[in-house]
């Protein structure tokens, strides 16, 4: 049994500790202090930063908030979930996934939701396999700002 441990981001120190991983997933925020200034504005808005950790590294993160809307009821929406790149497949991510629901469940959300890049097959398979479901299809317009 591997000793991994899943805590909740929430000083300065341990939001930076999560970037490197984070910015696999979010190669946009090169720079921690970047990276920790949003996470600590969203923090406001309920975003909640989570982190597995084994052997004293942070193997893999996930942002997440709790909504609800009338579609869906009260849902756990995952905004971002990355293993480190050189420890996928090792069951970082499956680990944390599992908590994340299991926090869904604790917290009687209806739903766990996330999006997907359409270009992420790899995690795609990672989502079957962990018997989640194709449910729609999100769209998006690019909003261009008047000068």
């Amino acid at each position: 049994m591997r000793n991994s441990r899943i805590g909740i981001a929430t000083t300065p120190e341990q939001i930076r500790r999560c970037h490197p991983v984070m910015r696999e997933l979010r190669p946009l925020f090169q720079e921690p202090e970047q990276f920790l200034e949003r996470v600590l504005r969203q923090h406001k808005e309920g975003y909640r930063l989570a982190f597995l950790e084994s052997e004293g590294e942070v193997r893999a993160v996930a942002g997440y908030r709790f909504l609800e809307s009338l579609f869906s009821g009260k849902f756990f929406y995952v905004d971002d979930l990355v293993a480190r790149e050189s420890d996928r497949s090792r069951g970082f991510g499956g680990e944390l996934l599992d908590w994340l629901i299991e926090q869904a469940r604790e917290h009687d959300c209806e739903n766990l939701e996330l999006d997907s890049g359409v270009q992420r097959f790899d995690a795609h398979r990672f989502y079957f396999s962990k018997r989640m479901s194709i449910s729609s299809y999100h769209f998006r317009i690019k909003i261009e700002q008047k000068d």
